[in-house]
């Protein structure tokens, strides 16, 4: 089943959070993960795609607390293009080498966490000291996988489909200067 247009996901959707909102959420969580790295330089993996808008602004916002962080980023992925997640898929795996290494995973939104628990696991196995997640966005539900948390977040979401700021709607709109709901997905 093919989803509307975005001009038309965007008419049954409503503005949860705008870019200005956004912004200041990011420069709260910097200024509270800059701390945990006083001293350090962590690699700041971004998760591709979703997390790249944020995963920059949140570099920029720790940087100005005076924290230098390594980049690299990774793409796994259960949702491609789809409104429910399925299997993971690695696309790309990080070059830096993650032992010994702190690491600060950044990615736009924590839903239920299959993802994140994947990559924060495999950066445990490669042989991280230290993998927090930051996301952007935390769904409001009671179905994340065990174990798996945000150990920082910008907003939280309604358990509807929420995209843009990083989040697509079938690969349009990550680019919108805000995060929408959908209002239904009939």
């Amino acid at each position: 089943m093919s989803m509307p247009p975005l001009r038309e996901a965007l008419a049954n959707s409503d503005l949860l959070f705008d870019r200005a909102q956004l912004e200041a959420a990011i420069e709260a969580m910097a200024a509270r993960i800059a701390p945990h790295y006083a001293g350090d330089t962590p690699v700041l993996l971004t998760v591709m795609h979703g997390g790249l808008p944020f995963a920059a602004q949140l570099a920029l916002a720790v940087g100005a607390h005076g924290v230098d962080l390594a980049f690299d980023y990774l793409h796994a992925t259960r949702y491609r293009g789809a409104t429910t997640g399925g299997e993971l898929v690695w696309k790309h795996r990080p070059a830096t080498p993650l032992a010994g290494r702190r690491v600060l995973l950044a990615d736009d939104i924590l839903d239920e966490g299959h993802t994140l628990k994947a990559v924060r696991d495999w950066c445990m196995s490669e042989g991280a000291t230290d993998v927090r997640i930051a996301a952007l966005a935390v769904k409001q539900h009671d179905r994340c996988v065990e174990g798996i948390r945000a150990d920082d977040h910008g907003v939280v979401v309604p358990d509807r489909y929420v995209y843009g700021y990083g989040m697509d709607y079938d690969e349009q709109g990550r680019n919108l200067p805000g995060i929408y709901a959908l209002r239904s997905e009939g």
